[in-house]
C-alpha cells in the first residue's frame, strides 16, 4: 500500500474501535494486547496524526481516526464481499437486516437499493422502520439507521447512501401563481402563502435559500403546517393551489415536468449533502456488510 501502511495494521485499528479497547481487541484477534498497542502507535506514526484518545478509563477515536474509519470500513466490507463472490458464497448471505430510516428517503431513494439488495440476497429478510425522530438504533434492535449529516447518532460510523448531493426547491401550482403572481425576490416571497412542515420536536422546518455565497432563511406567511409524516400530502395541497411548498427537488420532478407545479426562484435553491447510513463501531452482521458494500457501488441507482 502507499505510505507503507499495512492492511493488517488498519484491521487492528478497526478492531480497537469495534471492541472499545486494546485488551478486548487483542482477545478478539488472538494476539497480545501489547502488540495491538504497538500496531496502533506505528500506524499513527506513519500517518503523522493521532487516531485515538487514550485515558485510564476509555479509548475513543479522534476526529482523524473517525474519518479514517469511515473511509476504510466500506472498503474492507467490499473486499470481504468480493472474496465471498469469488468463492461462490455470496448467495449464502442470510438472516435479517433491520433499518431505521426517515420518511424523506422512503419514496425514491430506498426502493431501488432494496430491490437490488433483495435480488442479490433473497435469503435476507429486510425490515424497515420509518421514524423521523433520532432514535438509539442499538436499543431499538436495528442493524443500521439512515439520517442526514446533522442528525447522526454519536459514536457511529457512517457512509453515503443514495444521492451524494440533494437540492431543496420551492414550487407552486399554475392556479396559485395566476392568482397571487410569481415572487421575484426574497422580500416578495415572504408575502406569499406557504405550505410548511413541523418536526416531531415541534419546530417548523425553516426555508433556507442561497443568495450568492450566503445562506438566507426566509419566513413566509404560513398557510398550512403539516407533520413530516405527511410529506406526500403537501404536494397534493400545493397542486390544489393552497400555497408555495418547500420540498426535496427529487420529490417534485414529475410535477415540474408535467407542469402541475412551477418552480419558484430556482436560482436560489440550496444544495446539501445526501443521507448517510450509520451503524455502531463493531463487527457488522453479514447482511449489513453486504448492504454497506452495495451502497458504495457506482452502478446502484443513487438518483
Amino acid at each position: 500500500m502507499q505510505n507503507n501502511i499495512s492492511a493488517d495494521d488498519l484491521l487492528v485499528f478497526l478492531a480497537v474501535l469495534r471492541e472499545g479497547g486494546f485488551r478486548a481487541a487483542a482477545q478478539r484477534l488472538g494476539i497480545a494486547a501489547s502488540r495491538v498497542s504497538t500496531t496502533v502507535s506505528r500506524l499513527e506514526r506513519k500517518l503523522g496524526t493521532p487516531l485515538m484518545l487514550r485515558t485510564t478509563r476509555s479509548i475513543r477515536a479522534t476526529e482523524q481516526g473517525e474519518a479514517l474509519a469511515e473511509r476504510i470500513i466500506p472498503l474492507f466490507a467490499e473486499i470481504d464481499q468480493a472474496c465471498a463472490d469469488a468463492t461462490g458464497s455470496a448467495n449464502h448471505v442470510r438472516g435479517r437486516l433491520k433499518l431505521n430510516v426517515p420518511g424523506a428517503i422512503v419514496p425514491d431513494i430506498l426502493p431501488p437499493l432494496l430491490v437490488a439488495y433483495r435480488e442479490r440476497y433473497p435469503d435476507v429478510v429486510v425490515e424497515v422502520h420509518v421514524e423521523n425522530e433520532l432514535v438509539d438504533i442499538v436499543a431499538d434492535g436495528c442493524d443500521a439507521g439512515v439520517r442526514y449529516g446533522d442528525a447522526l447518532q454519536e459514536g457511529m460510523v457512517s457512509v453515503p447512501i443514495g444521492p451524494r448531493r440533494q437540492e431543496v426547491g420551492l414550487a407552486a401550482s399554475p392556479v396559485y401563481l395566476a392568482r397571487r403572481g410569481m415572487p421575484g425576490s426574497l422580500e416578495e416571497l415572504t408575502r406569499h402563502d406557504a405550505i410548511r412542515y413541523r418536526l416531531p420536536n415541534g419546530s417548523i422546518i425553516p426555508w433556507r435559500l442561497r443568495q450568492g455565497d450566503q445562506a438566507v432563511e426566509v419566513t413566509p406567511f404560513t398557510k398550512l403546517v403539516l407533520g413530516v409524516n405527511a410529506l406526500n400530502s403537501g404536494l397534493a395541497y400545493a397542486r390544489a393551489g393552497l400555497g408555495i411548498i418547500g420540498m426535496f427537488r427529487n420529490w417534485m420532478e414529475e410535477d415540474l415536468a408535467l407542469g402541475t407545479l412551477v418552480a419558484v426562484l430556482p436560482e436560489l435553491w440550496p444544495q446539501f449533502d445526501g443521507p448517510r447510513l450509520y451503524y455502531p463501531n463493531r463487527l457488522a452482521s453479514p447482511p449489513l456488510r453486504a448492504f454497506i458494500a452495495m451502497c458504495g457501488e457506482p452502478n446502484i441507482d443513487a438518483r
